[in-house]
């Protein structure tokens, strides 16, 4: 589910009646509502909506509980997705998931269409890390996106692998998530940040490495060369995140952190790895920070949110307060300044410990080149992987 998503206008929206599929006992027939949605997909320019009306109070329920259990063929995940990029109303306002509701409201909730489940293989070049019969790692480029999603339909992770069981190795994805286009993805990367990711080539494989991302038992290492001078040389951020409370376009798409029902329990360990002090002949003296974050919880952009809280924005993370690197009027890095430096790992079938790490691209690489010019404070933290191991 992609939280970027063009609705159309609920005005031109075919609208489905709920209360016309309701059964005996309140429960609406899924495949009947399928197949609802589909006729209307054909009728109107926007995305169709199922209609609701309240006939009693329903003060204690919020709306995303409420339309999960009307709509069973949606997650509750996929759900809070839809409502967090305005696809629900009530009384034709744009609604939020946390919304209470009551007697008299009329909702509706717009159904994308499922992204296809058809993988094109297409000749990408990747740079394998590791790979036997039960699952890939990859060192991923930044700027590439993991899976097909409704806007972007190649070009990804998935297509590059599909041509490289097809024509390079053996073996393909597990089916686990193959319905949404993502067979064996384990985990993901944003867009721009590269480094180490993992898929599974079956499913026993994709569930035992699953489980280990879920009970915390994965050691991430992430390398991000920050704004600013980092204090003190170790830290523990734990800070609960959540959605951005604006739905306006821009921000929607954004997490913050934040200290109320919606905030999820969130942990990273930060450890200064070098100080910069650099002087451009165009801005004057700068600080910044190459840091090592060691993630005990997996939230949506958990790192580039906590690094901003504290005020050291990832350098070029525009979305949180970042500014791409730009030295004696040269641009150096544009893009996020966040590595996937280090995975490690229990192998789900041999029970070998796998501990399997990635070299930085070469713009990161040369932005830290470019820093070290400078004045350059190195730190011996413990519990870290030397530098060198990355080629730093």
């Amino acid at each position: 589910m992609q939280r970027n998503l063009d609705f159309g206008s609920e005005a031109d929206a075919p609208i489905i009646n709920a209360t016309e599929l309701t059964k005996p006992g309140g429960k609406i027939d899924p495949d009947e509502l399928r197949a609802r949605i589909e006729e209307a997909r054909g009728q109107g320019q926007a995305m169709p909506r199922v209609q609701f009306e309240l006939w009693r109070d329903l003060t204690e329920a919020r709306l995303d509980k409420y339309l999960t259990s009307r709509i069973t063929f949606l997650s509750r995940n996929q759900m809070q997705q839809i409502i967090d990029a305005g696809g629900a109303s009530i009384n034709g306002k744009i609604a939020k998931r946390s919304t209470k509701l009551k007697k008299g409201d009329t909702l509706r909730l717009a159904i994308p269409p499922p992204p296809s489940s058809d993988v094109i293989p297409q000749e990408i070049p990747i740079e394998i890390l590791f790979e036997d019969e039960h699952l890939i790692v990859l060192n991923k480029e930044p700027g590439i996106i993991v899976h097909p999603a409704r806007t972007e339909l190649d070009g990804t992770l998935i297509n590059a692998l599909a041509w490289h069981f097809e024509h390079t190795s053996q073996g393909a994805l597990s089916d686990v998530g193959k319905e949404l286009a993502r067979p064996g993805v384990v985990h993901r990367l944003d867009r721009d940040t590269s480094g180490c990711i993992v898929f599974a080539k079956d499913e026993e494989t994709h569930w035992k490495i699953g489980a280990q991302f879920e009970n915390r038992s994965v050691d991430k290492r992430y390398l991000a060369v920050v704004q600013g001078r980092v204090e003190p040389e170790a830290m523990v951020i734990d800070k609960p995140i959540g959605p951005h409370p604006s739905r306006v376009k821009g921000y929607r798409e954004k997490v913050v952190v934040r200290h109320d029902d919606l905030g999820k329990p969130s942990v990273t360990i930060c450890r200064v790895r070098e100080r910069y002090r650099l002087h451009d002949r165009i801005v004057g003296d700068q600080e910044f920070s190459l840091v090592e974050l060691e993630l005990k919880t997996g939230r949506t952009h958990q790192i580039r949110v906590h690094l901003s809280d504290e005020g050291w924005p990832i350098v070029g993370d525009t979305m949180y307060g970042g500014r791409a690197f730009v030295h004696e009027g040269e641009t150096i890095i544009a893009r996020q300044c966040l590595h996937a430096a280090l995975l490690a790992f229990e192998h789900p079938k041999t029970g070998e410990a796998l501990v399997i790490d990635a070299q930085p691209r070469e713009d990161m690489r040369q932005l830290i080149e470019v820093l070290r010019l400078g004045q350059t404070q190195e730190l011996n933290v413990s519990q870290t992987v030397p530098l060198v191991r990355f080629g730093l």
